[in-house]
């Protein structure tokens, strides 16, 4: 039985618009650099007074409820999201729904920021006297500073750009961009304003990269004491070997009469120190281990840990205590474990 070959199919690329992709989309980023420069400035009192009316609500308890519709809504969304992992208390509020129940959200406390380039969408205009009626303060964030919704406002932030990047001057582009830069001005003043820190980006980023180099302590990724094969200035190298083979550990520390770190010997310094010295096996550790190695203390980061291996380029880092005695160590193999290389 003949099998039908399936025919292939092939796409040509049409690479010879002789750069006119290029040139349309240069002409995009352009507008949307010009319409950026234009909302930088007009920055003045009224974003201040926006910043210091979020921080005094924030201060007392309150959050910020962002709300605004179709692509002002998809905008306002990202800078809720951007508030929130910033140490700002945000959620976002569906003007549609908020008359139909979601209203309940809204606390006196809080402050809505309104997104609407128009200023004069029916769904936010239906649900503003509601909203001003809880006496929470509004912040409009508008292209039209003279529309119904501004003037409903306590502050007005102008967005308004002189045209679209669409050829068409139709679609939000521009507009949502100066929205969204604006967004983000007011999340990252009010991230200095109220002293948020690389610990506490952190704290609200546990399970990404960032949360891992920024949290994790060398604690959690070291091998304990217990697991570390831990020998004397006198011990052979060859009872060290035997030491490092039974705890599966890539090297051995050396201790000197008080216990403290006197050096550390690795299996890599006995292949290497054997195919000069095949005797290698009877000579106590002093007289060929590292001295001084690199070490770490105990509760340092695990980023300062990754940065001794790269630095140094190491294979084994001795973890401290604060007496200089160790407490465990770091094999560069467990920095794959825990997902830090």
């Amino acid at each position: 039985m003949r099998v039908a070959r399936r025919a292939e199919v092939r796409y040509s690329i049409p690479f010879m618009a002789n750069g006119r992709h290029l040139q349309k989309a240069r002409r995009v980023l352009d507008i949307e650099i010009a319409a950026l420069r234009r909302v930088r400035r007009r920055l003045g009192t009224s974003f201040l007074k926006a910043v210091a009316l979020m921080q005094q609500r924030l201060e007392t308890g309150g959050k910020i409820i962002v709300t605004g519709i179709g692509k002002s809504g998809h905008i306002g969304h990202k800078i809720a999201a951007t508030l929130a992992s910033t140490g700002t208390t945000s959620v976002t509020l569906d003007p549609v729904d908020a008359a139909h129940g979601d209203l309940g959200v809204v606390n006196k406390k809080d402050l809505i920021l309104v997104l609407s380039y128009s200023g004069s969408t029916d769904e936010l205009l239906r649900v503003v006297p509601l909203l001003k009626r809880l006496g929470t303060p509004l912040v409009v964030m508008t292209g039209n500073s003279r529309s119904h919704l501004a003037r409903q406002s306590d502050v007005i932030l102008d967005v308004s750009v002189d045209q679209e990047a669409c050829p068409l001057n139709l679609a939000p582009t521009s507009s949502t961009t100066a929205m969204l830069a604006m967004g983000d001005a007011l999340a990252m003043v009010l991230l200095e304003s109220r002293g948020f820190r690389r610990e506490d980006f952190a704290r609200l980023h546990p399970a990404g990269a960032i949360g891992r180099d920024l949290l994790m302590k060398v604690r959690e990724i070291m091998r304990p004491r217990s697991s570390v094969p831990l020998v004397t200035l006198k011990t052979t190298v060859a009872k060290a070997l035997a030491e490092i083979t039974a705890k599966r550990c890539g090297a051995a520390i050396v201790l000197d009469a008080k216990g403290k770190v006197a050096g550390i010997y690795t299996h890599g310094d006995f292949a290497r120190g054997f195919q000069k010295d095949p005797a290698i096996g009877a000579r106590p550790l002093q007289s060929v281990m590292t001295k001084n190695p690199v070490t770490i203390p105990v509760d340092s980061l695990a980023a300062k840990a990754l940065h001794l291996f790269e630095t140094h380029r190491i294979e084994d880092l001795v973890v401290v205590d604060a007496s200089h005695r160790p407490v465990g160590l770091v094999d560069s193999q467990d920095l794959t474990r825990f997902r830090l290389l």
